[in-house]
């Protein structure tokens, strides 16, 4: 998961950030409102985390305003008020789900799986996302980040059978059934294509998500 944690408490968010990196999640942090609002508007987002007391600008206000501005990223948000109506307040602003302090670092994981996962089934099979790495099977549009790639059709729909079985390791043999069905090309062929997509996805990035396992087979994955 790449997650944005906007918290002003320091000593929260370091725990957060050595709990979630050691993980293998990634994670930014805003320590107020307005840079929280900066982020998450300018970067993609798997989730975010967001304290409902902040400096600069509060929680729910936040909530509001990036819901109001279309963003549609799954948003946990901690709260220290354990009242009824504090939790009614963070769910009509926008939010996904909410704990409160304190919470279990684990618990908070599975929450932010959990939302992912329901945004997921809620969007169906159209939208595939590994990492920073986003591709509509709908209207063929890939980013990385704010960046727009353009694949040709092989490389594309190699693109697709990766993301939609990630993080799982595929065979030559399974890559190329799923491309090219009984009739694979030459041996070198499936090769040719990778490198396009691989120059595509990640050369230009500081990590590498397309990865060959010699003699077992290929995986996109952020882990």
């Amino acid at each position: 998961m790449k997650i944005l944690l906007i918290e002003d408490n320091r000593d929260l968010a370091t725990n957060m950030f050595d709990y979630f990196e050691m993980r293998g999640h990634t994670m930014d942090l805003a320590g107020d409102g307005i840079s929280g609002m900066h982020f998450a508007s300018t970067s993609q987002y798997d989730v975010l985390v967001l304290d409902l007391m902040l400096p600069g600008m509060d929680g729910l206000t936040l909530c509001k305003r990036l819901r109001d501005a279309g963003k549609h990223t799954p948003i946990l948000m901690l709260t220290a008020r354990d009242s009824l109506d504090d939790k009614i307040d963070g769910l009509e602003a926008g939010a996904d789900d909410y704990v409160v302090k304190p919470f279990s670092m684990r618990e908070v994981e599975a929450r932010l799986l959990a939302m992912i996962r329901r945004v997921q089934v809620r969007e169906g099979t159209s939208m595939l996302q590994v990492g920073d790495l986003s591709f509509s099977t709908c209207t063929l549009k890939v980013l990385r980040g704010e960046r727009t790639i353009a694949l040709p059709p092989i490389p594309l729909k190699l693109l697709e059978v990766l993301m939609r079985q990630s993080p799982r390791v595929l065979s030559r043999e399974e890559v190329e059934r799923a491309i090219w069905g009984d009739s694979p090309p030459d041996s070198d062929a499936l090769r040719a294509h990778l490198h396009v997509l691989r120059n595509a996805v990640d050369k230009k990035f500081d990590k590498p998500l397309i990865k060959t396992l010699r003699g077992i087979g290929y995986q996109i994955s952020d882990e």
